[in-house]
């Protein structure tokens, strides 16, 4: 992308990590289009605030219509599914655009036991879509979020782009992984640049309250008990936002090259902070930010839920010198910070 603004489609733009995006490609001057379907896996009104934070009202977002932003002159957003064929086709033939940020799926590891049908209508189905419009609407870069559940119960740590990911434990690491396949497949036959971004444990600022942070802040600032699984002996790779957004601008900025040694051009990497921190250090973190101690309810390992993440980003650092520097205490001061001043206004 360089000096040169470019025309980008964020999807999932409602959503945590897609929010965040959308503000930096904006600030950066990039043409962006944004769309989400708005579902109701959790609260829409954090949704919707994340919108109006860009300048694209609610009832703009539920128009159905290309709305324009009232407050960003390079950024529009539309409500769309992407299993969603026809008008997701109308839109790439319309727009045309330079690069493709996927960030839309249906999120979460413990919801997929309830729910799976919902994750391969949105991360299966919706994805075969995206990569059938980046082909018939040839696109400089296809980017999109992988997870760190696709190591699923590997034991070696920490884990690399080279380990082997065929066990998962999840459906949702399921459709993590069969999207990596599919982008490979793509990027094989018709020659579209991929590339996938595992991510490890995000979080911050208009995070999603059924995350950790959220979910935890809320129960200790009112005195009632957090569930701590697997008690407490559990370690997670947390990665702040601006870290993970940072790694995907340098990412989409430059579309994987074929070479004799490289004849596909697709490409995967991790984006953590290559430092796991336990549970109950991750608790007291957030107990000294908020001045509140927690109640801790002590539950056995959850279903489908994995014992450590741990990323090793030396792939990421060689090949774009970058790698997620926010310290855990600095990360969850800002995102007290954050919940105390939003908590009230946003009803989390």
């Amino acid at each position: 992308m360089g000096q040169k603004s470019n025309k980008i489609l964020v999807t999932g733009a409602a959503g945590f990590i897609g929010y965040h995006l959308v503000r930096r490609l904006i600030e950066r001057g990039d043409m962006v289009v944004g769309i989400d379907s708005i579902n109701d896996y959790y609260d829409v009104r954090l949704k919707y605030a994340r919108l109006a934070e860009c300048g694209i009202s609610e009832a703009d977002a539920d128009s159905k219509e290309l709305a324009q932003s009232t407050t960003c002159a390079n950024y529009r957003f539309v409500r769309m599914a992407l299993e969603e064929r026809e008008r997701m086709q109308e839109l790439f033939a319309n727009e045309q655009f330079d690069i493709v940020v996927n960030l839309a799926a249906q999120a979460g590891v413990r919801y997929s036991l309830e729910n799976p049908y919902a994750y391969i209508e949105s991360n299966i189905v919706g994805f075969i879509n995206l990569l059938e419009c980046a082909r018939q609407n040839p696109v400089r870069h296809f980017v999109y979020a992988s997870s760190s559940s696709v190591y699923g119960g590997n034991t070696k740590t920490p884990f690399s782009e080279e380990d082997r990911v065929d066990n998962p434990v999840s459906l949702y690491a399921a459709t993590k992984k069969s999207n990596e396949l599919m982008a490979n497949v793509y990027s094989k036959l018709y020659g579209i640049p991929t590339t996938g971004l595992r991510f490890f444990t995000v979080y911050g600022p208009w995070g999603r309250p059924d995350m950790a942070p959220m979910l935890f802040s809320k129960a200790i600032l009112a005195d009632e008990p957090i569930k701590v699984f697997n008690n407490g002996n559990l370690s997670r790779d947390f990665t702040y936002i601006d870290d993970i957004i940072e790694g995907v601008v340098r990412v989409a900025d430059r579309a994987p090259q074929t070479s004799d040694e490289h004849p596909v051009p697709a490409e995967v990497y991790n984006i953590g902070c290559g430092s796991p921190m336990q549970l109950m250090d991750f608790i007291a973190e957030l107990e000294r930010a908020l001045g509140h101690e927690a109640i801790k309810k002590m539950m056995p390992m959850q279903k489908g839920d994995v014992y450590t993440t741990y990323a090793d980003t030396s792939k990421l650092e060689r090949d774009f010198g970058y790698r997620p520097h926010v310290a855990l205490s600095e990360g969850i001061g800002r995102f007290a910070e954050w919940y105390t001043n939003f908590k009230e206004k946003l009803n989390l």
